[in-house]
């Protein structure tokens, strides 16, 4: 299912937000082991269907009819990698949008290998930290283990780079989130510091953007409302959280409770 947005921004966002809720589409999510149960509670209160299918033999098949994908590199052990390769086959035949999350490319040689290599199979979009963009365009060498060195701003030009050699869309985490199609570019202000304080902060991003990319055509314009209704739950949860703990439970109450007009009224993009 899909609807055409009039712009980029607030309203269209709001827009997905309702169509996401519309039509449940079916996430399949190739993800790290630390994060599988908090990615798939994500999902679900967002209004989508978690699917977490990483075996070979069945990765393949299930993305041909998934609505959207999500490959992330956070424990890529090698039955995963082969069903990494699979899937990402298969969403390319069929038409699945699919998100590549690089977790920690660049001083790790494993996933930077396999990064590689699933890149030039074109992904929708790659979301990442800007170490982990910048080591991906090959101009560094990656952050702190999975947290970045650098600024978002800095890897807008690679972002960028990748976003024309590839034709996806480079979302950028950060303090404020620098998206990209290559030509035009999206700054959001929304978040919370807490997102970084909780395993899978990151991760579960590239699934509700995955959840997003499926039912719209327009990758920018997904990327922009998913990690915009993302951070508008993280400010919200925030407000009655204690910590880290009460933050991630909030966090899940507050995207399950978001509404169109509450995304509307609170994104801050430029």
């Amino acid at each position: 299912m899909s609807i055409r947005t009039p712009e980029i921004g607030a309203d269209a966002a709001a827009q997905l937000l309702e169509t996401v809720r519309q039509s449940a589409p079916l996430v399949q999510a190739i993800t790290n082991s630390v994060v599988m149960g908090f990615t798939a509670n994500v999902l679900l209160a967002l209004g989508a269907a978690p699917a977490m299918v990483d075996l070979p033999g069945e990765a393949g098949g299930f993305a041909a009819h998934a609505g959207g994908l999500l490959v992330n590199l956070g424990t890529p052990h090698a039955e995963q990698r082969e069903a990494a390769r699979e899937a990402v086959a298969a969403a390319a035949d069929s038409g699945t949008p699919w998100v590549l999350d690089p977790v920690a490319v660049g001083a790790l040689p494993v996933r930077t290998a396999l990064a590689a290599e699933l890149l030039e199979r074109r992904p929708a979009i790659v979301r990442g930290n800007a170490s982990e963009i910048l080591a991906l365009a090959g101009q560094g060498a990656g952050g702190r283990g999975v947290d970045a060195t650098d600024d978002p701003e800095s890897a807008l030009d690679a972002a960028q780079e990748l976003a024309r050699g590839y034709g996806s869309v480079l979302a950028v985490s950060g303090a404020v989130d620098v998206l990209t199609d290559g030509e035009r570019v999206v700054r959001g202000h929304n978040g919370h510091p807490l997102l970084t304080r909780v395993t899978g902060g990151g991760c579960a991003l590239g699934a509700v953007i995955a959840a997003f990319a499926a039912v719209e055509a327009d990758m920018l314009a997904a990327t922009v409302a998913a990690v915009t209704a993302y951070n508008l739950a993280a400010e919200d949860a925030a407000t009655r959280a204690t910590g880290p703990g009460s933050f991630a439970v909030g966090f899940l109450d507050a995207l399950a409770a978001l509404t169109p007009d509450a995304l509307q009224a609170g994104a801050r993009l430029a």
